[in-house]
């Protein structure tokens, strides 16, 4: 099958049909793994809605394809079909894989087997962010690629460690690979896309439309061998990659976090199933049997990279009193470190300039995890 037919399969509607009509296009390979059979477009399209409509339906999609790929083309992305042995070998194993996959960089992702995906809250808190980022950093400087959705909060907090520790991060997006979502993160779309890849099934243009990240979450499960949950709510969509790991066989993690608000009840609710416990990035290689590449923090500490904070001047060793993920309101810091309250807030706002120290919702400081 051309990357053109592959490219028209991907474009024909979602469902599942197709889910069913494409696992028809894989058979068993000699060691016994799904591996793709050349098929004409026709009989895939005959399967998913029968002879009288392929005919007709295969030119319109063909068509659409040629469209998509000199859009790709002048757009700078590349494009790896199932048939194509770059293609992951974990992702093939998922009951629907997309027959292609649209790439913006993409160098880590042919054959990217160490690979843990680390999502969460996108309102997330101060202690979501420092987690996430810390874990990131953690795992990418084991040697571990990093895998995340590039949305805001504890995904971009990931994607940023990772990046941080020199390593490979892979974004899965709802969205075409040349669309950047949020605008706010093109920098930061820059930088994946150099590092790893940034990855999606959709074609380019695609738009990023409330349905489309259900499914683009099932690929994020579907590279990794693990996903760790670092905040979510009972709703959090982050539960919907749990949920999609599980049904793909793969390992499920979560960090704990505050009992006393609900931004953690999904991921206690994950841990009181069964899921793995995380408190750093050693559990996860534990896990899963893997050695380190490289020296780890300590569970809690501080990613080895800290920019200004590390080096931010703290005559007042306000820093001493706060730690990442600590957010310890103005009242409390007062009575730990021993300043006035004018004394303190000064202190705080000069630290924060400097980047050591950062605000957290309701009048609360944390020390930065930058």
């Amino acid at each position: 099958m051309t990357l053109r037919d592959l490219v028209a399969c991907s474009l024909a509607p979602p469902g599942r049909r197709r889910s069913a009509a494409l696992r028809r296009l894989l058979t068993a390979g000699p060691d016994g793994t799904p591996g793709p059979i050349r098929i004409p477009l026709d009989r895939f399209l005959t399967g998913l809605c029968g002879t009288e409509d392929a005919a007709i339906l295969a030119r319109r999609l063909r068509s659409d394809a040629d469209a998509a790929l000199a859009h790709a083309r002048a757009s700078g992305l590349g494009a790896i079909a199932w048939t194509d042995e770059r293609y992951p070998a974990r992702l093939r194993t998922i009951p629907d894989p997309p027959p292609v996959l649209w790439l913006r960089g993409g160098g880590a992702l042919p054959g990217c087997t160490r690979t843990v995906a680390v999502v969460g809250s996108r309102a997330a808190s101060a202690y979501g962010l420092s987690v996430a980022r810390q874990l990131g950093h953690d795992l990418a400087r084991a040697g571990i690629v990093v895998v995340s959705g590039l949305a805001r909060g504890c995904d971009a907090a990931a994607h940023r460690g990772a990046l941080e520790a020199g390593g490979p991060t892979i974004g899965v997006v709802g969205c075409g690979a040349d669309v950047v979502y949020p605008r706010e993160h093109a920098a930061l779309y820059d930088e994946v896309a150099a590092a790893g890849g940034v990855v999606s099934e959709l074609p380019p243009g695609t738009p990023p439309l409330p349905i489309h990240f259900p499914l683009r979450n099932r690929l994020i499960s579907g590279l990794a061998a693990a996903v760790v949950i670092v905040e979510a709510s009972e709703r959090s969509g982050s539960l919907i990659t749990a949920s999609c790991a599980l049904e793909q066989g793969r390992e499920v993690m979560a960090v704990p976090g505050n009992v006393l608000t609900d931004r953690h009840t999904g991921c206690h609710d994950l841990l009181r199933d069964g899921a793995g416990l995380v408190q750093s990035a050693r559990d996860v290689l534990e896990a899963l049997g893997w050695a380190a590449a490289g020296a780890l923090a300590r569970p809690g500490g501080p990613a080895e990279k800290q920019g200004t904070a590390a080096g931010a001047p703290d005559p007042a060793g306000i820093l001493g009193h706060l730690s990442p993920g600590d957010e310890v309101d103005l009242e409390a810091l007062a009575a730990r470190s021993g300043l006035k309250p004018p004394d303190l807030l000064a202190e705080l706002t000069r630290l924060e300039l400097a980047g050591a120290v950062e605000r957290a919702p309701g009048g609360r400081f944390v020390r930065s995890g930058r």
